[in-house]
Formats: structure tokens, C-alpha cells, sequence
């Protein structure tokens, strides 16, 4: 199992549900209410990827939790975007890392040796 990727549908819906917990036609309501969108076989059949039962079993637990299937479906819609921006702060901070860095290579260029010996400075 750990040689597959985990998109590729592989249950059908009596062992997804059994995996997730849940009955089939739980399974079919989640999919009506966009929750979860199983791959087709050429005939039509439901088949379930790894991250599809993870995503059953997150919905579980939110439903446990007390939420309804809109708050769910919100709450899913809302740790995607989180996890959208994270990564793009993640790119964001290696960028600005990479343009101090170029300009602190940029900086020791421009620079020129000076005397090293110190100034006396009097008032006249």
C-alpha cells in the first residue's frame, strides 16, 4: 500500500464506507452535496482513493463534532484556502530570502576596501 499514490481510486463504495466508518448511502449523499467526488469506472462505478477515505474520515469527524453538512462542506472549503495560503506565504518568504540574499551578494560587490586606520577628528 505504501507504493501507491494516494489518488488512485482504487475501493468501491461498500469497502470506502467500511474504511470511513460510514453506510454507502452516506457515501452518495456526501457525494450529491460536493463533500467528496469519487473517480468513475468506464460503467459508472464509484472507486475511492486514499485521500478520498481521508477526506470521509475528516468529514466524519466534523459531523461528529456537531456540524451540519453545509458547515462541513464550509469548513473543508475554508482548510483548503488555509493550506493554499500557507504555501504561498511559504513561497513568499523564500523569495524575499533569496532577494536579501542576492542583494547582499550585490552589496559586497559595491563595496570598497578603506583605510583601515582610524580618523582623529579635532575641533578647531
Amino acid at each position: 500500500m505504501a507504493d501507491r499514490k494516494p489518488d488512485h481510486a482504487l475501493y468501491v463504495i461498500s469497502v470506502a464506507a467500511e474504511l470511513a466508518g460510514v453506510h454507502p448511502q452516506t457515501l452518495r449523499i456526501y457525494e450529491r452535496r460536493g463533500l467528496v467526488d469519487p473517480a468513475r469506472t468506464g460503467g459508472g462505478s464509484r472507486r475511492y482513493s486514499e485521500r478520498d477515505i481521508e477526506q470521509l474520515r475528516r468529514i466524519q469527524a466534523l459531523t461528529n463534532a456537531g456540524l451540519n453538512l453545509e458547515g462541513v462542506r464550509r469548513v473543508l472549503e475554508l482548510e483548503l484556502e488555509n493550506e493554499r495560503l500557507r504555501q504561498q506565504l511559504a513561497q513568499a518568504r523564500l523569495d524575499a530570502q533569496e532577494a536579501i540574499e542576492k542583494t547582499h551578494r550585490q552589496y559586497r560587490r559595491d563595496l570598497v576596501p578603506l583605510k583601515q586606520t582610524p580618523a582623529v577628528f579635532r575641533r578647531r
